[in-house]
């Protein structure tokens, strides 16, 4: 949201008052984190005892839930509710290990967290600085906080009016905003899974979960948090409408506002992007482990499709005839009867004996995904009763919310209400009492504001909250079930926090190979905002792919930490393209069954630390300046690299660090420090291995989730020296520790 006419003036029915500078500080034990910092900046610089009257002031408050992240908290009137943040799982609650330290003299006052510090000048100009050692990472400077008023009629886009109702709710009129210096060459990364350009310098971002597909400027999963090339993080503490402007009002700052009277902040201190996530996800919550059957390939009916249990099993037989593993089999929304979503029950008129296919699924070794959403159509038998309990969001007058979008009179849980997730899970219950594994958590974005809920939200804030409870419900449902090493979802949205419910799918792409590589920009975004799973569908969701696209995004599928198959009006099983796509997808699955000590290994490392699983190039090589702007080619795990191939000619252009790196499937040594233009046919693209890596190697390509210690050998790749300690832990928990000498070079 850009408030500014340029550098010096304001736009047309804006009034902006900024903190001037810091007139008084002083230490606090009081703050929610214990010690802190309290500032008094007024909208003037005060010059006699006449200027502190009739004059709005910014109350600062600097405060450390967590050692290396500080807490900044803007407020001008600071009486009201403050708005709704996230879940802190990591903030320290002990008041003898709360990290903040505090100093006060004449000229600043100063907040220490573990390196990183936070400095306030006395006085005029006002400055607030970052600093972790010696580095200075950013600051607040010369109108950079402000409070702001719009009037009614301004012509300020104010938040998207894109669902029912919205664009008669009552409109925010007062902000706060905060700008934080830019340096020179200084990069930007995050703010959920976005598919534009991986660097978000020069954009315009809302914080705003939309159902708009992969080829838009919205997004699924809106993540307030960003970092920077300069080894920090920033966390806007609010769920609702952020409006991030990165050097794109203001070119040498990125910007960010919300509504109403209070914004809160966290700077987290790096020094390296790996660190930034590391102190993220601790503060914010860490992904857990996910089953390793979870990371083989996942079968899907597709969405319109006609299917039956006959077509299921048809699927299965054909796969296991042509040697194609499936791990997961999911049934898309029609495993309900039309009209009737949801009320989580088989359509008995094509599967007529559940309980007994999904035994006859299992025998097979195969788990069962089904889709839900939070939506309960008025058809559903399901309606009146939640209606009746009082499980459904309303509006003011008391009557429930309804349109006809998705499906006819549809209404939403309201997950702020006990009773109600209560009773949805009752449901799902039901549902793994019969024998389903998981749940695709679609849906989540199209909540209105014009409601009203049972706990008293803010509507504005539980727009982009409202996915966290949803996925929460289905999630810790599982974790009860299932227990925690098996619970896992398929999840389309999510805000800041989600990792914790893993794992996400890039949303509704087209069958092309410019979405093949539009989707994997957000998912490498998404890895930037704390997000260690990540998925896609595989072919496209949209249209039916050509046979090239298809085995193109096949081996760039199964060479993510979760595959997909999955369409929209049109079966995805490789054979209805050609048999040389089942060649492709037989390669690839037997590929990734290899890989899985190693992938398995690196699921457990983003449990502990919050490193992402599919990484981008900058996450592994922040040093590289060529690394920077790379979104056509990721790390899978710390050690192989991967450059999807988006042509149907097969040539593809990427970048290889410095070193030697070994193709995976050839075995062919290439130098790095360079660009290289390769042509591959579709059994192949580049995969290499980074240089000294020791990738453990599985012994089996037929399942994901066997004893990876059983036939369990090394692949030393050169450039290496000295002794590899490498773990191995099996999907039962057992774990071993080898150590490898990296001159036995074995590739």
């Amino acid at each position: 949201m850009k408030l500014t006419d340029g550098f010096w003036g304001l736009r047309p029915g804006v009034t902006a008052l900024y903190g001037q500078e810091a007139y008084d500080i002083w230490e606090t034990a009081d703050t929610v984190d214990g010690p802190g910092l309290v500032v008094t900046a007024p909208t003037k610089t005060i010059e006699s005892r006449g200027d502190t009257l009739n004059r709005p002031v910014l109350t600062v408050t600097l405060s450390s839930p967590h050692e290396g992240v500080v807490r900044v908290r803007i407020a001008h009137h600071d009486g009201g509710e403050a708005p709704a943040g996230f879940e802190l799982p990591g903030a320290v609650s002990d008041p003898a290990r709360r990290p903040g330290r505090t100093e006060v003299d004449a000229d600043r006052g100063i907040l220490a967290t573990g390196d990183l510090r936070a400095t306030i000048r006395r006085g005029a100009p006002w400055s607030l600085e970052f600093t972790s050692g010696k580095r200075r990472l950013t600051g607040s400077g010369r109108k950079a906080q402000a409070w702001a008023r719009v009037d009614a009629d301004a012509p300020i886009d104010r938040g998207p009016v894109d669902l029912p109702g919205e664009k008669d709710a009552p409109r925010a009129r007062t902000f706060v905003h905060e700008q934080l210096d830019l340096g020179v060459g200084e990069l930007v990364y995050g703010l959920g899974e976005r598919f534009g350009p991986l660097v978000k310098n020069g954009q315009t971002i809302d914080i705003w979960n939309s159902d708009g597909g992969t080829a838009s400027e919205q997004a699924y999963k809106n993540v307030p948090f960003y970092v920077s090339s300069r080894g920090y993080g920033v966390l806007v503490n609010d769920s609702g409408r952020v409006s991030f402007e990165v050097g794109s009002e203001a070119v040498e700052r990125v910007q960010f506002a919300v509504s109403g009277e209070v914004l809160e902040y966290f700077v987290i201190d790096g020094p390296t992007p790996k660190d930034v996530l590391a102190r993220y996800t601790a503060l914010t919550g860490r992904p857990p482990v996910v089953p390793a059957w979870s990371y083989g390939l996942w079968l899907s009916t597709s969405f319109t499709t006609d299917y039956d249990e006959a077509t299921v099993t048809g699927f299965l037989d054909e796969m296991a005839a042509r040697e194609l593993p499936v791990s997961v089999f999911h049934f898309d929304c029609f495993w309900m009867r039309e009209f009737n979503w949801s009320d989580f029950a088989w359509d008995p008129r094509v599967f007529p004996d559940p309980d007994g296919m999904l035994a006859r699924l299992h025998e097979r070794d195969v788990r069962v995904s089904v889709w839900i959403n939070p939506y309960i159509g008025q058809r559903s038998p399901l309606f009146d009763e939640a209606r009746r309990e009082g499980y459904l969001v309303r509006r003011a007058d008391g009557s429930v919310w309804q349109w006809d979008m998705w499906q006819a009179g549809m209404a939403l849980v309201d997950f702020t209400n006990r009773d109600a997730v209560a009773w949805f899970q009752s449901k799902l219950r039901a549902l793994i009492a019969q024998g389903v594994d998981c749940f695709k958590t679609d849906f989540g974005e199209r909540i209105p504001v014009d409601v009203v809920w049972a706990d008293g939200s803010d509507p504005e804030r539980m727009h982009n909250l409202y996915a966290q409870l949803y996925n929460r419900a289905v999630h810790d449902l599982l974790v009860e079930e299932r227990g925690a090493g098996e619970a896992v979802l398929f999840a389309r949205s999510a805000t800041a926090g989600g990792q914790t419910m893993p794992v996400h799918w890039g949303g509704d792409s087209t069958s092309t190979y410019t979405s093949m590589a539009e989707t994997l920009r957000g998912g490498l975004s998404l890895a930037m905002s704390g997000f260690a799973h990540w998925s896609h569908d595989i072919g496209g969701f949209e249209g039916t792919p050509d046979a090239g696209v298809y085995k193109r995004w096949t081996a760039f599928g199964l060479l993510s930490s979760h595959s997909r198959f999955h369409g929209s009006q049109s079966y995805r099983v490789p054979w209805m393209f050609d048999e040389e796509a089942v060649e492709v997808t037989r390669r690839f699955t037997g590929l990734k069954m290899r890989l899985m000590p190693y992938l398995h290994a690196a699921g457990l490392e983003a449990a502990r630390t919050g490193v992402p699983v599919m990484r981008p190039m900058v996450l592994e090589f922040p040093d590289d300046p060529a690394a920077a702007y790379l979104d056509r080619q990721y790390m899978l795990g710390a050690d192989v690299l991967v450059a999807p191939v988006f042509s149907a000619d097969g040539e593809v252009e990427f970048y290889l660090p410095e070193g030697t790196w070994t193709h995976l499937l050839t075995g062919e040594r290439v130098a790095g420090g360079r660009w290289l233009r390769e042509t591959h046919d579709v059994l192949s693209l580049p995969v290499y291995v980074r240089p000294g890596a020791v990738l453990p190697w599985g012994a089996r390509e037929d399942r994901p989730d066997y004893d990876y210690l059983e036939g369990l050998s090394f692949r030393v790749f050169p450039g290496g020296e000295g002794t590899a300690s490498v773990a191995v832990t099996t999907p039962d928990g057992r774990s071993e520790t080898f150590e490898v000498d990296r001159a036995d070079v074995t590739e």
